[in-house]
């Protein structure tokens, strides 16, 4: 019995330093303005989506890859999915549980979008090396 009270909450406060975590790294990003040229790729011009998710994604997946965005991008990842677990069970009979997890999934999909400007200059960094060698 008290090794499952101890399980529950190692679990409850891990979800909660994630969450903290995941918000905090939304929260930088969502203070960067993406340029014209991303607003075009991506599909977003004002505010971001949660359907913006997979597409950005997506586009970020054809990017190389910068070892530093890793393990951000993986936990917003992580973050969203669990977003729409929530959206898909409790947010169904919390109405103000689902305008939530609509703006949170919106504040992921901006992430990445932040998140490809970051790749797409990390591969014009690159290429500008490799014409000046």
């Amino acid at each position: 019995m008290m090794a499952g009270i101890i399980l529950v909450c190692s679990v409850v406060l891990f979800l909660q330093f994630f969450v903290f975590y995941c918000r905090s790294l939304i929260a930088v990003s969502s203070k960067q303005a993406l340029s014209p040229e991303v607003k075009d790729v991506t599909g977003i011009q004002r505010t971001a989506s949660g359907e913006d998710f997979k597409r950005v994604m997506q586009l970020l997946q054809l990017c190389p890859e910068r070892p530093e965005d890793q393990n951000g991008i993986q936990a917003i990842s992580a973050y969203f999915k669990l977003l729409n677990f929530l959206r898909s069970t409790v947010a169904r009979l919390v109405p103000s549980m689902r305008d939530w997890t609509e703006t949170e999934r919106g504040q992921c999909a901006y992430f990445a979008a932040v998140a490809l400007e970051r790749r797409i200059s990390f591969s014009r960094d690159m290429l500008a090396q490799q014409m000046d060698a």
